[in-house]
Formats: C-alpha cells, sequence, structure tokens
C-alpha cells in the first residue's frame, strides 16, 4: 500500500483541498483511506460532505493518587515539567489534570508507590465514506494539549481498520507547522506532498517541513497552490526547489472555484472537472523509486 503525506508547514495553503481532491481522484482506480489528521481543526468531512460516526474514544494515561500511602514529600511536583502538580509543604498535592501530558513521571518518582495509572478522554476517531473515499478523522477535545498523542491513536485506529479492508492508497492530511502532531501524520510515509503557496511565510515553513522530510528520509515532492496570485515569487520557489534537487510537480491557480468548493461542501474536482487533469498529472509524477 502506498502511503501518502501532505503537509506544507504554513497553514491557509490549501492542503485539505488538494488532500480530498487527490482521494477523490485516486478513487477512481483504487480503494483509498484518507486520515484527517489535522485534530485541532479537522474538515475533509465537510468538503467530502462525509457523515462521520464515531469509531473509538482516545484516552490519555493520567496520575491516581491515593493519600493513604502518600508521605507528602513533594517529589511528584518536582519532577512534574508540566507543572501539573501543586504541592504546598505539609499537605496533599493538587493535581490539574487538564494540563497533564501523560508522561508519568510522577509515578516512577513517588517512593511510597501512592500514585497508580488512570486515564482521562482526550479525543476522538470518526470514521465515514463519501465518493468512493473511506475517511478517517480524529478530533482533539476542547482545551486538552495532547494533540500528536491524538493523531498516534488516529492512526493506530486506521491501521486496525485495515486489517479488514484492503486499500491501496493512504492519504494523510497533516496539520500546519512542525510539531508533534505533524511528525506523527508524517512517520512511515512513503512520500511527501509538501503544498506551498508564493508568499515568503509559505517558502519560510515549506523549507522547515523539508527538513523534516529529510531527517526522516521520506522521499518529497513540491505542489504550488495558488501559483499565479505573484508570480515573481513563485519563481524563487521554483529555484529552491531546482536548487535541492525537489521536483515541483504540481502548479495549481487561483480560481473562484476553491471558494465554491468551500460553500458547496464539495472537491474542487466535482466543482469543475478541468481541475481532474491537474490532479491526475500530479498523481502521476509522485515518484517512489
Amino acid at each position: 500500500m502506498l502511503k501518502i503525506a501532505i503537509t506544507g508547514g504554513k497553514g491557509g495553503t490549501g492542503k485539505s483541498t488538494i488532500a480530498t481532491s487527490l482521494a477523490v481522484e485516486f478513487a477512481r482506480n483504487n480503494k483509498v483511506i484518507l486520515i484527517d489528521a489535522d485534530v485541532e481543526c479537522p474538515n475533509d468531512h465537510l468538503i467530502l460532505s462525509t457523515k462521520r460516526k464515531k469509531y473509538a474514544n482516545i484516552y490519555q494515561l493520567i496520575p491516581k493518587w491515593n493519600f493513604k500511602k502518600c508521605i507528602k514529600c513533594g517529589k511528584c511536583a518536582q519532577i512534574c515539567k508540566q507543572n501539573a502538580i501543586v504541592f504546598v509543604n505539609k499537605k496533599y498535592p493538587v493535581f490539574v489534570k487538564d494540563i497533564c501530558i501523560g508522561c508519568k513521571a510522577c509515578i516512577v518518582v513517588c517512593p511510597n508507590k501512592a500514585i497508580s495509572e488512570s486515564k482521562k478522554e482526550i479525543g476522538r476517531t470518526y470514521i465515514g465514506k463519501n465518493y468512493g473515499v473511506f475517511l478517517v478523522s480524529g478530533e482533539l477535545k476542547l482545551g486538552e494539549l495532547s494533540s500528536g498523542e491524538v493523531v498516534s491513536h488516529v492512526r493506530k485506529h486506521s491501521e486496525e481498520i485495515m486489517k479488514n479492508e484492503k486499500f491501496d492508497i493512504m492519504l494523510i492530511d497533516s496539520a500546519a507547522g512542525i510539531g508533534c502532531p505533524v511528525i506523527a501524520s508524517l512517520v512511515g510515509t512513503d512520500y511527501i506532498l509538501a503544498v506551498t503557496e508564493p508568499t515568503p511565510s509559505a517558502l519560510h515553513d515549506l523549507k522547515r517541513v523539508l527538513y523534516l522530510a529529510n531527517h526522516f528520509a521520506i522521499k518529497h515532492g513540491i505542489i504550488i497552490n495558488k501559483f499565479d496570485l505573484e508570480t515573481k515569487f513563485c519563481s524563487k520557489i521554483e529555484k529552491f526547489a531546482e536548487k535541492n534537487n525537489i521536483p515541483i510537480i504540481g502548479k495549481i491557480p487561483y480560481r473562484r472555484d476553491f471558494i465554491d468548493s468551500m460553500i458547496k461542501m464539495k472537491p474542487v474536482i466535482e466543482v469543475n472537472p478541468e481541475y481532474k487533469e491537474i490532479f491526475r498529472n500530479i498523481i502521476n509524477k509522485i515518484k517512489i523509486t
């Protein structure tokens, strides 16, 4: 199975628009699973008009105190790098579960084994299908911090689903940036499509996300979205790609069709069939070997 991640660093470059259209185009001749790994703001189900249903809750381990064993030493608070444990001398520790990341350091350091494992819900995985695309969508619970952990669980749930159904193509629509959720999206993929736009901030963030691609030794190519908004800066991206021997596998114009796609909740290739050729060309230029 071919695993392709769609990322790019900067937000708003069109990753979800491109990911959904690629998924629909791939699905014409392949069995496709699309993972929406932007768990803080998932929207692939909106673009695909997919009715989601809950697949699983996602939990994180958190500490639980047995105050009959607690000797009020404060070591758990000292070791907590998140400051999720508040300690006042001669008082029992106070736990703020909303900022705990589940590292379990407090459990390890407790000299009297007064801390055990409990859990809290940090997100959910949803599934659905439309346009021939099987969608797995992750969603971080409001107020929680562990988006990277939610992405990892969403990918595990996808692996569970793939044990029962065989897919030819996996597409992963990552979040913006280069943090934990993006890393969790990229690891184990065969190819990275880095989506950028002709702006200084987009090129800056593109370089950062391609550093990750090189770090994990994943083959990659660049898609320049909205290329005709600023042709002079588009040429800068092309020179950067040429200098670093990175293929530009697609250039997508900026048109009203993309706005209509969001309003009508349809992939852009369904709004205007002329884009089918653009996305077919992108698919044909993806070189894994």
